[in-house]
């Protein structure tokens, strides 16, 4: 178990340091007492993690949860799920303590944060987002196309996991996603609308395989009719992930691969259908500007767990 001495009394062991030095002890002794000058791991208050292997996969996953300081509510927590977890979890994590400071004054419960992330010190594993988060499709190889086997995984062996952690509310769940983990996200939500409550769609991409991931809407809506409460969908892109999205100009070779796929104007276009089509409870779309596909993660995440806690 790891401590962090809280600044207050960082300072009053370093005064009486001090104060052994002024009545004569040697300064070598002194500071010898105190560890406070030396560099210490960084500790993520209320985290934990774990490694898992899903027998659904084959795969190996690093779990992260955050479970709120704060008594659950009659309900359970709401729980948040985020892709690409070893990225995600930690700003996620802390935003979520934020909210449950601020729980009292807005009503809202905090939720628990799980990251799902991958069994490696590197922010993002490529080859398995590849491999998990893109939709099945007969020209993937096999190295592409396991989302359902993923959500599977989910939905089999993660939620229980969390559940008996904590208490939970399975009426408040979503699903947090960026770039391929965008995608995963909208296939979820097409292909299994009752597996969460709320989809946040970060800079999806639909190009993938000539946009087969909208393929699930067709049936969508009669999937949504049967279910009890309709979901809600947000969307988000950064306005330099697409040189026409707003006037801007990303620089260099890029230009001509985004203004290809189209990431601002895809993610608009399908919030706009959806919201004229009415299967969703919310549908929105945000622009973030002077925000690239990499930096426009982050202000998702923001938006994304106000969206959801709403």
């Amino acid at each position: 178990m790891s401590f962090i001495e809280s600044p207050f009394f960082a300072r009053r062991r370093m005064l009486a340091a001090a104060a052994l030095v002024g009545i004569g002890l040697p300064a070598a002794r002194a500071a010898s007492s105190s560890s406070t000058d030396a560099w210490q791991p960084v500790v993520l208050p209320q985290a934990r993690q774990r490694d898992i292997a899903s027998a659904i996969t084959g795969q190996r996953y690093r779990i992260f949860v955050s479970v709120p300081e704060t008594p659950p509510p009659a309900g359970g927590h709401p729980v948040l799920y985020a892709l690409d977890g070893n990225a995600s979890f930690p700003n996620l994590a802390s935003m979520a303590r934020t909210a449950a400071r601020r729980s009292k004054a807005t009503g809202q419960p905090a939720p628990i944060v799980v990251g799902i992330g991958y069994a490696t010190d590197n922010d993002y594993d490529a080859a398995g987002r590849t491999r998990d988060y893109t939709p099945p499709s007969a020209a993937a190889p096999a190295t592409e196309g396991g989302a359902d086997r993923f959500l599977d995984f989910i939905e089999r062996e993660l939620k229980p996991l969390v559940a008996a952690m904590a208490p939970v509310d399975p009426n408040r769940q979503a699903l947090y996603g960026h770039s391929y983990g965008g995608l995963c996200t909208l296939h979820a939500l097409f292909t299994r609308p009752a597996m969460f409550q709320t989809y946040v769609a970060a800079s999806p991409s639909i190009w993938y395989r000539d946009r087969i991931v909208l393929g699930g809407l067709e049936g969508f809506a009669l999937r949504v009719k049967a279910l009890s409460a309709r979901p809600a969908l947000l969307l988000t892109a950064g306005e330099l992930e697409q040189p026409s999205a707003s006037g801007a100009v990303a620089p260099g070779a890029r230009a001509a691969i985004l203004d290809q796929r189209q990431m601002a104007g895809e993610a608009r276009n399908l919030a706009a259908r959806l919201d004229g089509e009415g299967t969703l409870s919310r549908v929105q779309f945000m622009l973030f500007a002077g925000e690239n596909h990499g930096s426009a993660a982050l202000p998702a995440m923001a938006r994304g767990l106000e969206f959801f806690m709403k």
